[in-house]
C-alpha cells in the first residue's frame, strides 16, 4: 500500500512539475533554426512568426539561419538539442519529409527525433525566367528547350523546388543540367545574372520578383492558379496531373515536455488567428493552415509517403 501511494505522489509531483515548468515558459530567449537562409521563404515565414510568438509570450524569438544539404544540418542540430522547448526549428516538405526519399541515409529521424507543435501553412512554387527571356508561356518554354538538350541549366535550392523541377523535366521530357544550390535566394540570383536558365521560386520570393520586373513567372506548380498570382498559369494547365505544394510547421526535439509543446502550439494558433495574420502570410505567399500536433505528426508520416511516389514519378534516385 505504501509502494502504491509513493508511485502516485511520484506521479503527482511529476505533473505538478511540468504544469509549472509550462506555467514560467520561456524564461530567457528561444531560438527558431531556419533549415534555409535568409531571405529564403521559411526565414520569412520564421521572423513573422518569431515576431508573433515574442510579442504573446514576452521572450525574444531569435531566428538562427543553418542553410545546407537540403535542411539536413539544421535537422540534425534540433534533433541532438535539450528537449527544453528552448531550440525549435521551422521546418519544411524538404528536412520533414522529402529528404527521406532523397537522400540514402539521414543522420536523423524526421518521425522519431522530433516533437510536432503546430503545422504553419502551404506555398506553391513558380517556374521562373528572365524578365527579357523570348519564352511568353510555358508553352513557347517547353518548345525552346527541346530544342537545345543538355544546355539549359536550372538550379533548385529545397526539396520543393527539386522536386517541381524533376517533374517539369520527367513530364515534359526535358533535358537540363541540374544545379543545387543552399537556398532558392541564390538560385534566383543566378538567373538574373544569367548563370541558370530558370529555376522554381516559392511564391514569396516570386510575388517580389515579379513586381521589381526582372524575372517573369510562367508557371505554379499548384494544380491550379494561386490567387496571390492569378495571371500566372498552373503548370498543370499544359501538363495535366503536374501538381506540388511545400508547406511549413515549427517543431521541437523529441522529449520536449507536452506542457510546452502544448503552449507553443497554443501560442502559435492564436497568433495565426489575429486579423493581421492573414495580410502578414500573404505578403510571405503562404496561406495559412494550422495543424495541432497529433495531426501533424499524421501529416508527416502521410507527406513521407507523398514525396516518395513525388520522387519516383519524377525519376530521382536517392543521393
Amino acid at each position: 500500500m505504501r509502494l502504491v501511494q509513493r508511485i502516485c505522489l511520484l506521479c503527482g509531483a511529476l505533473f505538478f512539475a511540468a504544469g509549472a515548468l509550462a506555467q514560467g515558459f520561456p524564461a530567457k530567449p528561444v531560438r527558431l533554426v531556419v533549415p534555409f537562409p535568409a531571405g529564403s521563404a521559411t526565414d520569412q515565414v520564421a521572423r513573422v512568426l518569431g515576431a508573433s510568438l515574442s510579442e504573446a509570450l514576452g521572450q525574444t524569438f531569435v531566428i538562427d539561419n543553418r542553410a545546407g544539404a537540403q535542411g539536413i544540418l539544421a535537422a540534425e542540430l534540433v534533433a541532438r538539442s535539450a528537449a527544453d522547448g528552448y531550440t525549435l526549428m521551422v521546418t519544411t516538405n524538404t528536412p520533414q519529409a522529402a529528404n527521406v526519399s532523397l537522400f540514402k541515409k539521414l543522420p536523423y529521424d524526421p518521425v522519431k527525433d522530433f516533437a510536432p507543435i503546430a503545422r504553419l501553412g502551404t506555398i506553391p512554387f513558380i517556374l521562373m525566367v528572365r524578365a527579357d527571356h523570348p519564352a511568353k508561356t510555358l508553352q513557347d518554354f517547353i518548345a525552346q528547350a527541346k530544342t537545345q538538350p543538355g544546355k539549359l541549366s536550372a538550379g533548385y535550392g529545397s526539396a520543393g523546388s527539386h522536386v517541381s523541377l524533376a517533374l517539369l523535366t520527367s513530364m515534359a521530357r526535358l533535358d537540363v543540367v541540374e544545379v543545387p544550390y543552399k537556398g532558392i535566394p541564390q538560385a534566383i540570383v543566378d538567373v538574373l545574372g544569367g548563370q541558370l536558365a530558370f529555376t522554381f521560386v516559392d511564391l514569396a520570393n516570386a510575388l517580389a520578383q515579379q513586381k521589381g520586373g526582372k524575372l517573369r513567372g510562367l508557371g505554379v506548380t499548384a494544380g491550379k492558379r494561386s490567387g496571390l498570382a492569378p495571371d500566372v498559369p498552373a503548370i498543370a494547365e499544359t501538363l495535366p496531373g503536374y501538381e506540388l505544394i511545400a508547406w511549413f510547421g515549427l517543431v521541437a526535439p523529441a522529449g520536449t515536455p507536452r506542457e510546452v509543446v502544448k503552449k507553443l502550439h497554443d501560442t502559435t494558433v492564436q497568433a495565426l488567428s489575429k486579423p493581421d495574420a492573414k495580410s502578414r502570410f500573404d505578403a510571405v505567399g503562404t496561406d495559412i493552415a494550422p495543424l495541432n500536433p497529433e495531426q501533424f505528426a499524421g501529416f508527416i508520416r502521410s507527406e513521407i509517403a507523398k514525396w516518395a511516389k513525388l520522387a519516383k514519378v519524377a525519376k530521382l534516385e536517392p543521393q
